[in-house]
């Protein structure tokens, strides 16, 4: 994880203390590559954490490349929203099972109008590294593998933070 990224996802988590709870969170360290685990599942009860593949959206990696190039907020951007989500409800859409996020920051807080969820899909499964030497694309989802989807459910459930940013 980048140098700073969990201080800075644990400075997120005091500033919206009264929304999310504290037991567990979630930081996704947009620095490294889709074919590297960047979304980081901790439990801060027992110091425990978990690894996961996640995509990012074809609007911050026009050239899909693996790599997040730039974050967006605004709706039609198909691109990833960086800062604090809190986790919502579950719902079933085209997706399968998926979770609404909702954005606490300005450089996210149009989550719920763009429909930024979490989901599972089978270009985020981590056998499309070894075939392309990456993910696919999400349209600024946080997509994971759907095989590893209950593991990120099982862990977030509601009303947890996610941190997601981009720190060098």
């Amino acid at each position: 994880m980048a140098p700073g990224l969990y201080a800075a996802a644990l400075s997120a988590l005091e500033r919206h203390a009264g929304r999310a709870q504290r037991d567990r969170i979630g930081i996704v360290d947009f620095a490294v590559s889709s074919s590297d685990p960047r979304l980081h599942l901790i439990d801060l009860a027992n110091g425990t954490a978990a690894s996961l593949h996640v995509a990012h959206g074809s609007g911050s990696d026009p050239g899909h490349t693996g790599w997040l190039q730039r974050f967006s907020n605004s709706p039609g951007s198909n691109a990833t929203s960086e800062g604090a989500f809190l986790t919502g409800d579950y719902y079933f859409g085209h997706h399968g099972r998926s979770q609404r996020l909702i954005g606490l920051d300005q450089t996210n807080d149009n989550a719920l109008e763009r429909a930024i969820v979490i989901h599972g899909a089978w270009y985020a499964e981590p056998t499309m590294i070894g075939a392309h030497g990456k993910l696919g694309r999400s349209q600024g989802c946080l997509a994971v593998g759907d095989s590893l989807l209950n593991q990120a459910f099982n862990h977030l459930g509601t009303g947890r933070l996610i941190y997601a940013a981009k720190m060098a």
